[in-house]
């Protein structure tokens, strides 16, 4: 169970008359098990606030609840463990190391879990294998598709198995087919339980969600 809930979050970069104000002061709820996406022109905020709910970015003011827990009231070490053991990340543009292998990209979530590493090398293969990709995991990523490389960064995602999935423009990269495959994944993550956040441009894909949550000039339409 992790349900999250913004309090009046607001976010501002700079200070004085180079200031950039991000958010004005924005709330919602996200119950557990919801897949909501959010959408909004470049520059309207979505990325920060997705950032914000990734406990990567402390707000300027308001609160990020996480089942009760004010977020940036914890210490970091603390934050960071939350983040470890709750939330998996995709990004729009990989981030794939691209020296190591899939498998060993996969793995990096669990550099800090004790674990042996045979042990982090069969979680990171059923990851894979979840995305269709586990004949593959001892390529490299220059020797995949970037559809394909999108699935090695969901696996890496959910190798630790967090009950949320933050993703900032999973399809941005891809052609309309690929796009669809791994809108298809995340649906499936979903209905298995996760939490999924999803910015993206695409209104097509963001119909994939329970609701969507739209951002203008920093704010909640």
């Amino acid at each position: 169970m992790k349900r999250i809930e913004a309090q009046q979050i607001a976010k501002q970069y700079g200070k004085g008359a180079t200031s950039v104000t991000a958010l004005k002061g924005v709330s919602f709820t996200i119950d557990a098990g919801e897949f909501v996406s959010v959408m909004g022109e470049s520059g309207s905020g979505k990325s920060t606030l997705l950032s914000i709910v990734g406990t990567l970015n402390s707000p300027t003011s308001g609160r990020l609840m996480v089942d009760g827990v004010d977020v940036y009231a914890l210490a970091k070490d603390k934050r960071a463990d939350l983040r470890r053991e709750s939330i998996g990340f995709v990004f729009q543009n990989f981030n794939l190391i691209p020296y190591l292998t899939l498998a060993e990209n996969v793995m990096l979530p669990l550099a800090t879990v004790r674990e042996k590493r045979a042990k982090k090398r069969a979680m990171a293969l059923a990851a894979l294998e979840k995305v269709g990709l586990s004949e593959k995991s001892d390529r490299l990523p220059g020797q995949i598709s970037g559809g394909e490389q999108e699935r090695v960064a969901i696996a890496r995602a959910i190798v630790g198995r967090p009950p949320i999935i933050l993703a900032d423009e999973p399809t941005g990269n891809l052609d309309s087919k690929t796009g669809k495959e791994i809108m298809g994944i995340i649906n499936t993550l979903n209905s298995e339980g996760m939490t999924i956040i999803m910015v993206t441009h695409n209104a097509d894909y963001a119909a994939y969600a329970n609701r969507v949550l739209r951002v203008a000039d920093g704010l909640l339409m």
